[in-house]
């Protein structure tokens, strides 16, 4: 449970802080941070909400070392992308390499989820 409950929580908060910034872009009429909000609110809540869901409905997959590996490469690219991003969109490009290394985890972290997905539906269809 360890794994789906931190990815509903990530997904919770991520929920939280990209309506916060909606309602604050939209207070002060500032919307260059447009591709923020929808990157916590896509790859933050939503994403992070179904990989949630996704280990819950299938609890023998989410043990294990790459399930492990999945919840590491989605936070932690998660986690880099969001700050990096939003300091290239205000023209202060400090951590573009880590933009680019945290675009690469968020890939790789889809590729392993892929593989989680195709075991468990894979298992469940022998079962049936």
């Amino acid at each position: 449970m360890f794994v789906s409950n931190n990815f509903l929580r990530l997904g919770a908060l991520s929920a939280l802080v990209g309506m916060a910034l909606g309602v604050w872009m939209g207070a002060n009429q500032d919307f260059v941070l447009r591709p923020v909000h929808a990157h916590i609110n896509l790859l933050g809540f939503a994403s992070m909400m179904l990989f949630g869901l996704f280990y819950r409905a299938f609890p023998a997959v989410a043990r294990g070392w790459l399930p492990m590996t999945h919840f590491v490469l989605s936070v932690l690219g998660f986690l880099i992308l969001m700050p990096s991003l939003t300091l290239m969109l205000l023209q202060r490009p400090l951590f573009l390499p880590g933009m680019i290394a945290s675009e690469i985890m968020l890939v790789a972290s889809m590729a392993v989820f892929v593989i989680i997905v195709f075991k468990a539906t894979m298992a469940k269809d022998a079962a049936a």
